[in-house]
């Protein structure tokens, strides 16, 4: 009897099938009750509402312990869409005055994967974000009309002066690649956007807690699951002491009002920033709630930039203040000494070139130089240094040590100050120009460097640093707004010497020429009767009118404060950058205006420069 093989295969066949189909279904078995987040969270919210509890954000301090942002409190309203039976939308709108257009966007939001990604409808998601005591009551009582609607407690920021909104920055609800850089974050969460919030983020938000709740066949809440063994505590964010002095700062704004520009002070021994002021500012207190949004918005709208912080961020040509730098660097490298005499008979005048000076005696050394801020002395300097080719071979070598010694006092690159955004300046080398003029340049071809013009730009806060570098004879400390944090050491960044490429002795001698200056030249409205205050001006050549500049430091010995001021089409040095100099020094240094400076700190309040921007 032969066999019959096709039966024999078909056998086989329906076997394989049969064993393929329970396969499937085993996989499927598998990847719903193990591997399927959803399939977990709809099993856990069955027996289980895990509530998160929110740490109090770290509270911020001046330098005398001050209080300046703090915590109130607030309440989101959360959701649980699998747990929504029925709805008065009218009702709920009424309560939570909201429109029904309102609702039924923010639920099909919150249900798009896109812009929500990790959407379950078996966990909270958040509705409502900072409602105030007084609707989130009115919300409570009606609570038990809407089942699936939570109430979830965090606090808001509150900022106690109307001043440093720039340091201080704000928070707002997290993105979504805030999200994907940090899972820390869920959505309806709030991360630090600007300023110190940003900056020092991780040590202030602390860490998340967690209240496992206990439901009902009904889902009515029975208590916490074992008694709460399984709850973690919310750990509280870090404290934050500034090094800002609050009553400095509210001074260095109410100086700047109406005026475009910045002003810089630092402690030269420690590179704490005292102050940091730019203009225009904003009230950091309309930054915090529902209404953030449209104030945001409003302010980045503001043709005056309010949100733009010039004191990082501003990039100018220093003008005059930068001529201590060029004679630094020129006697480093020995092309002056203090007995060098260089003409000025009303500026720089060689083979057709022209830079002009204002009136003076002439020639001058480098001491009366510095005092009467001649143009004529440092375009000598910068032209020899370049043109010395037994010392230097070319003029592409001497132009990048020049450079080098710019890079070694703070310029052409970020200092590394704790906020977020700055600017580095820019200081240019030999392949600028290089690249410009073809090879082809010398000396006269970028004279105007020399004295804080043409191709160099600067940040207020690294003029300022300039400052606390000449008051320490040779190094500083990377400026920081941060003096300390809760239980934390310093970064070492904030706590090292960085030295530059010039001896102390040639910082004295630059240090004697910024005394005159205060004493008899440029900077005598700087002067104050019982402080030796050290002083450079800076006038900056523009497109309209010049800019106002000033740098100095006090006292002279035991330098407590070094300060830049900039004032944009400000007019010379001594019209605006001067005084408020002073001004800022006394305040700092004696805890007090007299009553005649009180008088002239409201006379410069109330001065307004002209930008021709007239929307406020």
């Amino acid at each position: 009897m032969e066999r019959n093989y096709d039966l024999e295969k078909r056998k086989y066949v329906i076997g394989g099938a049969v064993i393929v189909i329970v396969l499937i279904f085993l996989i499927r078995l598998l990847s719903l009750q193990i591997m399927s987040e959803d399939y977990k969270k709809n099993a856990d919210s069955n027996a289980f509402l895990k509530k998160i509890q929110y740490p109090s954000r770290g509270v911020i301090y001046d330098r005398n312990d001050k209080l300046l942002v703090y915590n109130q409190a607030a309440y989101d309203i959360t959701v649980i869409m699998k747990e929504i039976t029925e709805l008065d939308t009218m009702d709920l709108c009424q309560t939570l005055k909201i429109s029904p257009e309102f609702l039924r966007k923010k639920f099909r939001d919150m249900k798009d994967r896109r812009l929500n990604p990790g959407y379950s409808p078996y966990t909270n998601q958040v509705f409502l974000t900072q409602l105030s005591a007084e609707d989130c009551g009115m919300f409570q009582e009606k609570l038990f009309k809407f089942p699936g609607f939570y109430i979830q407690r965090r606090t808001i920021r509150q900022y106690t002066y109307n001043a440093g909104a720039h340091i201080l920055g704000d928070i707002a609800e997290v993105s979504k690649s805030d999200m994907e850089k940090d899972e820390y974050y869920i959505p309806g969460d709030f991360i630090g956007k600007l300023g110190v919030e940003r900056s020092y983020e991780k040590q202030l938000r602390g860490e998340k807690g967690i209240e496992i709740l206990l439901r009902d066949a009904r889902g009515r809440i029975q208590g916490n699951y074992m008694d709460g063994k399984f709850d973690k505590a919310p750990v509280a964010g870090k404290n934050l002491r500034l090094s800002l002095d609050i009553e400095l700062q509210e001074l260095g704004e109410r100086l700047l009002e109406g005026k475009i520009g910045s002003i810089v002070a630092i402690e030269p021994s420690t590179g704490e920033v005292l102050c940091l002021v730019s203009s225009p500012t904003y009230d950091p207190r309309k930054m915090v709630g529902r209404n953030r949004g449209k104030n945001h918005l409003i302010l980045a709208r503001d043709p005056w930039k309010p949100l733009l912080n010039r004191a990082i961020m501003g990039t100018y040509p220093p003008g005059s203040t930068f001529k201590t730098s060029q004679a630094l660097t020129f006697l480093q490298e020995g092309i002056i000494t203090t007995q060098t005499s260089y003409p000025c008979f009303g500026g720089f005048n060689f083979r057709g070139l022209h830079v002009g000076c204002h009136g003076h005696p002439s020639p001058l050394s480098l001491i009366p130089a510095l005092a009467t801020s001649c143009n004529g002395y440092f375009c000598w300097g910068l032209y020899y240094m370049i043109g010395a080719r037994k010392k230097y071979g070319t003029v592409q070598k001497a132009m990048n040590t020049w450079r080098d010694y710019m890079v070694s006092m703070g310029f052409g690159y970020p200092l590394g100050i704790d906020l977020p955004g700055e600017k580095r300046g820019f200081i240019p080398n030999a392949s600028v120009y290089d690249k410009a003029y073809r090879g082809s340049w010398n000396g006269l071809t970028i004279i105007s460097i020399s004295i804080g013009q043409g191709e160099v730009t600067l940040t207020p806060l690294q003029i300022a640093n300039l400052g606390a570098t000449i008051a320490n004879r040779g190094y500083f400390i990377t400026p920081h707004v941060v003096k300390e944090v809760e239980g934390e050491p310093l970064d070492t960044l904030y706590t090292q010497k960085r030295y530059t490429m010039v001896d102390r002795s040639h910082y004295e001698e630059v240090v004697q020429g910024m005394r005159s200056a205060v004493l008899g030249g440029t900077c005598r409205g700087a002067n104050l009767p019982d402080i030796e205050v050290c002083g450079k001006t800076g006038t900056a050549q523009n497109r309209g009118k010049d800019h106002s500049a000033f740098m100095g430091f006090a006292p002279m010995k035991d330098p407590k404060i070094a300060i830049a001021v900039y004032v944009e089409n400000g007019g010379f040095g001594a019209v605006y950058g001067v005084p408020i100099g002073r001004l800022m020094i006394e305040k700092y240094l004696k805890g007090k205006l007299s009553p005649e400076d009180e008088v002239m700190a409201t006379e410069i309040q109330n001065r307004r420069i002209d930008y021709g921007i007239h929307e406020r």
